[in-house]
C-alpha cells in the first residue's frame, strides 16, 4: 500500500503542479456588452453605401494630386500675404535705374543680389537709408520705397520680390521619405504640402495620427481621411514654428488569430483591407480544425454606445461566401477570429485527458502487481 500511495501522490504532484491562489472568477456576464450582427450583402452594401464618397488609393499619387488641388480654393490664396522676416533677401529693382539696383550676373546666386533683412529688421537703400521692413508684406515695401525715392527720381517703377526665404520655417518629423525643415514661401503651405515636400509618407507611417504641434496646441489630422473622404477641412494652412510629427502605425493593425495557418498582425497604415484579405494573408483556414461557419470580426465600440464590442459573423460553410468577406472592409484594431470545429475541439479534450488516463492505467496496473505479489507471498 505504501508503494500505491506514492504512486497516487506522484501522480497528483503531475495533476496539480506549483503554488495554488484562490480566486473568484465571477464577473458582470459579457453577452449583454456584445451585439453579433451576420455579415450578409444588405450589411456590406451599407458599409459601401457610407464609404461612397471616398476617392483614390492613398498612395504618393493621390497625396501629389489633393496637395495640388488645395491651392484652388481661392479663400485660402485670398487670404495668405507672406509676411518679410528677419534673414530674407529682398531683390529690389528700380526699371531704367541701373545704378539703384545690385548688378546680377548667370554665376552669382540670386540670393546674393539682393537685401539681406538685418537682425532689427530692416534694410538698407540707397537714397532712402534703413527701413523697417520685418512684419510687413512685399506691396507695402514697395509702395512705401516707391514714395521715398519720388524725391531723388521722376515717378519711380519699383519692383519688390522675396528670393530668399529663410525667416520661417516648418519642421517635418517621423515617418516620412525625407524629414527635415520646410521654408514657408510666398506659396501658402498646408499640411499636405508639407508632407509632399518631405518625399511622402513611408511604409511605416500612421495614416491616421499625424500630430500637429502649435505652440502647446497639439491637432491629430487624420490624412487617410482626407484622402479617402476629401475631408479638407484638416489640410489646415502651417505657420512659422509648427511642428508637423508623422507618427509610425501603432496600433493601426488588424489581428487574426484562431484556426488558421499562420496567426498574424497585419498593419493597416494607408491601405484598406478586407476580411477575405485578412484571411488569405493569414495562410486561409486551417481546413482540418476550422470551423467554417464560426469567422468572427470583433470591432471595438465607441466609448459612447455602451457596449464593449460588436462582433460580426461570416458563415463561409459554402466557399461563396468569402465572396462578401472580399467586400466586408476591416477596421484598425479589429480581430478576425476562426473558431474550431466540433470535433476539433473533441480531439484537443481527449488530448488534454490523455496523460490522466496514462496516470490511472499506471497507478491501476501497480496496484494490479501489488495485489500479485502479496497473493503470491
Amino acid at each position: 500500500m505504501l508503494a500505491l500511495s506514492l504512486v497516487v501522490t506522484a501522480s497528483g504532484c503531475a495533476f496539480a503542479p506549483g503554488g495554488h491562489i484562490d480566486y473568484d472568477t465571477d464577473s458582470a456576464p459579457i453577452d449583454d456588452l456584445v451585439d453579433v450582427e451576420p455579415i450578409t450583402l444588405g450589411l456590406v452594401r451599407t458599409q459601401q453605401a457610407m464609404t461612397s464618397l471616398r476617392g483614390g488609393s492613398g498612395d504618393k499619387a493621390d497625396l501629389q494630386r489633393v496637395s495640388a488641388a488645395s491651392h484652388g480654393d481661392p479663400a485660402l490664396d485670398d487670404r495668405y500675404e507672406y509676411h518679410i522676416g528677419i534673414g530674407d533677401v529682398l531683390s529690389i529693382i528700380v526699371y531704367d535705374h541701373p545704378e539703384l539696383t545690385i548688378p546680377a550676373g548667370s554665376e552669382r546666386p540670386t540670393e546674393d543680389t539682393g537685401n539681406t533683412v538685418y537682425s532689427d529688421g530692416t534694410i538698407f537703400y540707397p537714397y532712402v537709408g534703413r527701413i523697417q521692413v520685418a512684419g510687413r508684406t512685399v506691396e507695402d515695401v514697395r509702395s512705401q520705397l516707391q514714395r521715398r525715392l519720388a524725391t531723388y527720381v521722376t515717378e519711380p517703377q519699383v519692383d519688390v520680390k522675396v528670393v530668399g526665404f529663410n525667416s520661417q520655417k516648418v519642421y517635418v518629423t517621423g515617418q516620412v521619405e525625407n524629414p527635415g525643415v520646410m521654408p514657408i514661401t510666398n506659396v501658402p503651405m498646408t499640411v499636405l504640402d508639407a508632407i509632399n515636400l518631405g518625399g511622402g509618407l513611408n511604409g511605416e507611417a500612421n495614416w491616421h495620427d499625424v500630430v500637429l504641434s502649435r505652440g502647446s496646441v497639439e491637432t491629430h489630422i487624420d490624412v487617410y481621411s482626407m484622402l479617402q473622404n476629401g475631408d479638407m477641412r484638416q489640410n489646415q494652412l502651417l505657420r512659422d514654428g509648427d511642428v508637423l510629427h508623422v507618427s509610425d502605425i501603432g496600433s493601426q493593425k488588424v489581428f487574426v488569430m484562431g484556426e488558421v495557418m499562420d496567426p498574424v498582425t497585419l498593419p493597416m497604415g494607408n491601405s484598406r483591407l478586407s476580411l477575405t484579405d485578412a484571411l488569405s494573408q493569414a495562410g486561409g483556414m486551417d481546413e482540418t480544425q476550422a470551423n467554417a461557419k464560426g469567422i468572427f470580426v470583433i470591432r471595438q465600440s465607441t466609448p459612447d454606445s455602451g457596449k464593449l464590442a460588436t462582433v460580426y459573423q461570416l458563415d463561409a460553410r459554402n466557399a461563396t461566401a468569402l465572396v462578401l468577406g472580399a467586400q466586408f472592409m476591416l477596421q484598425p484594431t479589429d480581430i478576425v477570429y476562426v473558431t474550431a470545429a466540433p470535433l476539433s475541439r473533441w480531439n484537443r479534450v481527449i488530448n488534454q485527458l490523455t496523460p490522466t488516463i496514462s496516470s490511472v492505467y499506471q497507478v491501476t496496473r501497480a496496484t494490479r502487481d501489488f495485489d500479485e505479489l502479496r497473493d503470491g507471498n
